[in-house]
């Protein structure tokens, strides 16, 4: 039995794509790894939010599964929306690695830094603990990044730790952010492999309920603060707490909550939100 599986064609991605394969794999079972690029691939200059922050290195994959051009498509959790694409769903997590965030260049925040991201949802809480940075913005692979921190001679660039771990880069790393500190994006950490509806017991094998239960209920929280909310949110379970957030862009403000029903978690969120 072939089983395709699709994964975008950067580094990283063919890391985590044949570590999924690895878990796949069984006798009687042979696993090709199709390179696919995405909307965020291919466009590596606009801000995420121009392109559709969530989702822009999902959807070509989602396509090609629909298409019946590939069987499983590895993602990121944290590139996924909240929500399954109607035919899809989530047949396993992995066990979830790291989730936290790290600064590389520099050991801790300190006043005036310059620090490269692309993301809204960091850019807010790190504005939030230290007023005074210039965040920059900051798109390409993990290996750009680092170059390019560098090359414009910034203090720091913020990426996910399990990236920098999963490609043997952990040394780049001079701090791991305390989520008490930056909340993680809901998924961080984790790698969801996507079926068809009605095909899970493809990769069924490889799920971790944990990490299932975890990741879900961070959706969940996202899903449920509702598109109508243009505000920078994160949600993160680490075993014990359910922690969601909403935040100014700029860091003005920011509203963390913690509860045990990711619904009405998500609905606090956006109401409180609704109030700045």
């Amino acid at each position: 039995m072939l089983i395709r599986v699709g994964s975008r064609g950067s580094r990283l991605a063919l890391t985590q794509a044949e570590h999924a394969a690895s878990r796949l794999r069984a006798p009687g079972i042979e696993i090709a790894l199709v390179p696919i690029t995405t909307a965020g691939d291919r466009d590596r200059t606009k801000p995420f939010g121009e392109i559709g922050e969530r989702g822009v290195f999902v959807k070509e994959l989602e396509e090609a599964l629909l298409d019946h051009r590939i069987d499983v498509a590895v993602h990121s959790a944290k590139d996924m929306t909240s929500t399954d694409a109607e035919g899809l769903r989530v047949g396993a997590y992995l066990v979830r690695d790291d989730a936290r965030d790290a600064l590389c260049g520099a050991d801790a925040i300190r006043p005036g830094m310059r620090i490269g991201t692309a993301s809204a949802r960091r850019t807010a809480q790190l504005l939030a603990l230290e007023p005074t940075l210039s965040i920059e913005p900051l798109r390409g692979n993990i290996d750009t990044r680092l170059r390019k921190r560098g090359e414009r001679g910034l203090d720091a660039v913020v990426l996910a730790a399990c990236g920098l771990d999963r490609l043997g880069l952990a040394h780049e790393i001079g701090l791991r952010f305390d989520p008490a500190e930056l909340l993680p994006e809901a998924g961080q950490g984790a790698l969801a492999l996507q079926v068809r509806a009605g095909e899970s017991h493809l990769v069924a094998a490889a799920d971790d309920e944990a990490t299932r239960e975890r990741v879900e209920s961070e959706r969940a929280v996202v899903a449920a603060v509702g598109g109508g909310c243009l505000a920078p949110v994160a949600a993160h379970h680490d075993g014990a707490t359910l922690t969601g957030l909403v935040a100014a862009e700029n860091g003005s403000w920011v509203e963390r909550r913690t509860g045990d029903d990711p619904v009405a978690l998500g609905r606090e969120l956006a109401d409180a939100s609704a109030r700045h």
